[in-house]
């Protein structure tokens, strides 16, 4: 290691706070534990009280967590939701916090009106079965905009090969749970679902998501576990832009329009082209995209109006990829992503093994940014260095 390399590692430990694993961080940020010993973290979502909510599927429930004191830790904890397995994405609108559960097929949405941290109302939006459920991907991104919400609803395996599926595709909803409808297909595996920010703080109605990318691209070619040199870059996470009507490539193109080797023989596979809408922005192979998060604030300066996203990392490469959290910049004219960095990275530096594996970031009313991790089941908190 070069004696700069040395210096600037030394200059990211010094940003980590008691108890935090050696993340790598970016200059201008520190990362402190926020909350320990949690159990297994999934989604995050903050309350305009600063109340943070953490789901955790396996549990059956999502926690309600408070920094009472204001120092950046949160000391106090509840179940606000328990005895539902399976709760997973959440947003929070007009006093309710809406939960999908992909294993049931249903969507909930509770609130808490004495302030104890305990839901005191639920009410079922959507009744189990009401949304295709399970799979091997039982994920359900949820978004709640002022007259409809969305549920993005993930294939079951790498790639059911139907066009016609009532799979790999986002629902909307009136708010009462009735006129449902097909919003966009050919989808993989998006988590989460957001409304885009602009670097004027102005909350926009784009609707924005990303997705997981297949496995074993270049397995047709001949790549075989560790020996996977099409595999290890193709196809890329995608950052998507999710309109009425869109149609995403998945399973036939993945990335920019690129062809599964599988489908190459369809009939129909130039009209697919042409109907699919290509990434706004192609994340790294395999880096597993989860949770993340438009910045509203200007605590960290410059910033309003960019992405965080939580980076899960893959199985599928031969080498150690994503396990981070990453700033994605937009570009404030087009309002289009421009740039992407590390902002937190759990890789060690000799590329060998990962110590983190974030799964959601969310943004504080502070406007200070705290993440999911399910490898060392702790919550982090980013702020300004």
């Amino acid at each position: 290691m070069f004696a700069a390399d040395v210096s600037a590692l030394a200059a990211s430990e010094a940003r980590l706070g008691p108890g935090v694993p050696a993340f790598t961080v970016r200059e201008g940020y520190r990362v402190t534990v926020a909350a320990d010993e949690i159990g297994p973290p999934r989604f995050l979502q903050f309350m305009p009280d600063g109340t943070l909510l953490l789901s955790q599927p396996k549990e059956g429930r999502i926690q309600a967590l408070r920094d009472l004191d204001g120092d950046g830790v949160f000391e106090s904890r509840a179940n606000f939701i328990e005895g539902q397995p399976g709760v997973h994405s959440m947003d929070f609108a007009d006093g309710w916090l809406w939960v999908s559960n992909a294993p049931q097929g249903s969507v909930l949405k509770a609130r808490d009106t004495n302030n104890d941290g305990v839901a005191d109302e639920v009410v079922t939006v959507v009744q189990p079965g009401g949304l295709p459920k399970g799979g091997g991907h039982p994920t359900y991104g949820i978004l709640v905009g002022p007259e409809r919400f969305y549920v993005a609803v993930s294939d079951p395996s790498n790639m059911t090969k139907e066009l016609e599926s009532d799979r790999k595709t986002i629902y909307s909803f009136a708010l009462d749970g009735s006129d449902q409808k097909v919003f966009a297909t050919g989808i993989r595996n998006t988590e989460t679902l957001r409304y885009r920010i602009t670097h004027t703080g102005e909350r926009t109605s784009e609707i924005w998501g990303a997705d997981h990318g297949s496995d074993w691209l270049g397995r047709a070619y001949g790549d075989t576990q560790g020996d996977q040199p099409i595999t290890d870059v193709l196809p890329p996470d995608e950052l998507n832009h999710y309109v009425e009507g869109g149609f995403y490539g998945h399973p036939y193109l993945v990335g920019k329009r690129i062809v599964r080797p599988e489908f190459a023989d369809r009939e129909d596979l130039h009209e697919l082209a042409g109907r699919t809408i290509i990434p706004a922005w192609d994340y790294g192979a395999h880096w597993a995209a989860n949770g993340f998060t438009f910045i509203s604030k200007e605590t960290f300066p410059g910033h309003r109006g960019d992405l965080f996203q939580a980076f899960h990392g893959s199985w599928n490469s031969s080498r150690r990829v994503g396990y981070c959290v990453a700033r994605v910049m937009f570009d404030p004219m087009t309002g289009k992503p421009a740039g992407l960095w590390k902002v937190v990275d759990c890789i060690t530096p000799d590329g060998r093994s990962n110590i983190g594996r974030p799964v959601d970031v969310a943004e504080a009313p502070d406007g200070t940014l705290v993440f999911s991790c399910s490898q060392t089941q702790k919550i982090y908190r980013i702020s300004p260095e």
